[in-house]
């Protein structure tokens, strides 16, 4: 007699509930009646939040960041153009002591593949660094349809090696490195960490997928969804068609990574879902299908925003930020210091140049 599938338990965060975010994890039911259990992680949320220095600002996301953010941008070879990578860097406080290294944050912008800019991603991504704080990094990927997949994911690829090649020049601590992406965005933040444990690395610790686009077939849209949904099916599928151009590719689980049948060894992963979002049932079905191949993973359906606004959203970024330092290591108790282990220079390292100087 087999044993009963795993469960997906989500939490249902507003402005107006308890901060306690919710693990979500395989179960396994007692009875076919019987109550389900949400194993609140107040552990993870103490120890992440607890530091006066790194306490979350009052008010809203756009309210003044609890530090100065200065921000740089670089080219580098993508795949077929060069491609802009914005670089983030938060100003210590006069109290505070500067690392040497500090973790990283690659964020990806939305835009369903053919829209969006590295402006977009300017927002969430100064929030992100004030706020852990963190070295993060946003890129101009390529889009469709003049340039259709793979070029994005690609691309992305090469935006990761080169934090991870000039890692010493940008002060980021390569061991604590990770992903996260809205929209499109979520799409390639997940199709890189299956890129990144297919080819040896570049290695990431977690990804936050911010209402992914992750089913290009949109077979998993439920018809209540489409109804009160506040983004459009024609539209989805339209990007989709035009980053997607050979039906073959519809199911790489690169370009579709809800049709991947090998989960195991990816990262943690925290997936933000909105109530009325047509995404969210590919969401959580990909969050159980992370969960059956042994992926910690937790999810948590942000109340009272739509599928724009999430990622700005006070409660998005609250869960982000306490996520993002747990599985990083920026608690009190994984701040010891690691003996730094020699490595052998890559035989071909990313070119990369400030912006306005001649590429070498």
């Amino acid at each position: 007699m087999g044993s009963s599938p795993p469960r997906l338990v989500v939490s249902d965060r507003s402005l107006a509930t308890s901060p306690a975010s919710a693990d979500v994890r395989a179960e396994r039911s007692l009875s076919a009646n019987g109550a389900t259990n949400v194993a609140r992680d107040h552990h993870l949320r103490s120890a992440a939040c607890a530091l006066p220095e790194q306490r979350l600002p009052a008010g809203k996301p756009g309210d003044a960041l609890p530090r100065e953010v200065r921000a740089e941008d670089y080219w580098t070879q993508g795949y077929a153009n060069r491609i802009r990578l914005r670089v983030f860097h938060p100003e210590m406080h006069a109290d505070e002591a500067a690392p040497l290294r500090q973790p990283a944050v690659l964020y990806l912008h939305g835009g369903g593949f053919v829209n969006g800019s590295i402006d977009d991603a300017d927002a969430p991504a100064r929030h992100l660094a004030a706020t852990l704080p963190a070295v993060v990094v946003t890129v101009g990927y390529s889009l469709a349809p003049a340039a259709p997949f793979p070029a994005a994911p690609e691309d992305v690829y090469a935006a990761l090696c080169c934090m991870a090649e000039h890692a010493a020049a940008w002060g980021i601590d390569r061991r604590r490195m990770a992903v996260a992406g809205h929209d499109a965005g979520g799409n390639l933040s997940a199709a890189l960490t299956m890129i990144a444990r297919d080819r040896g690395g570049p290695n990431l610790r977690a990804q936050v997928l911010i209402a992914p686009m992750l089913d290009p077939t949109m077979a998993r849209v439920r018809p209540d969804h489409l109804a009160n949904a506040t983004n459009s099916a024609e539209v989805c599928a339209d990007c989709y068609r035009q980053y997607l151009p050979r039906p073959t590719e519809r199911v790489h689980p690169y370009a579709a990574p809800v049709e991947s049948r090998r989960l195991q060894g990816l990262p943690p992963a925290l997936l933000l879902t909105a109530p009325q979002d047509l995404l969210r049932t590919e969401a959580e079905r990909y969050a159980g299908a992370l969960i059956e191949a042994g992926v910690v993973t937790q999810v948590v359906r942000v109340s009272e925003v739509c599928h724009d606004s999430i990622a700005m959203s006070a409660v998005a970024q609250d869960e982000m930020t306490c996520f993002l330092r747990w599985h990083l290591g920026m608690t009190r108790q994984a701040a010891t210091p690691r003996k730094r282990r020699a490595r052998a220079d890559r035989k071909t390292p990313t070119s990369i140049d400030a912006t306005g100087e001649t590429p070498g």
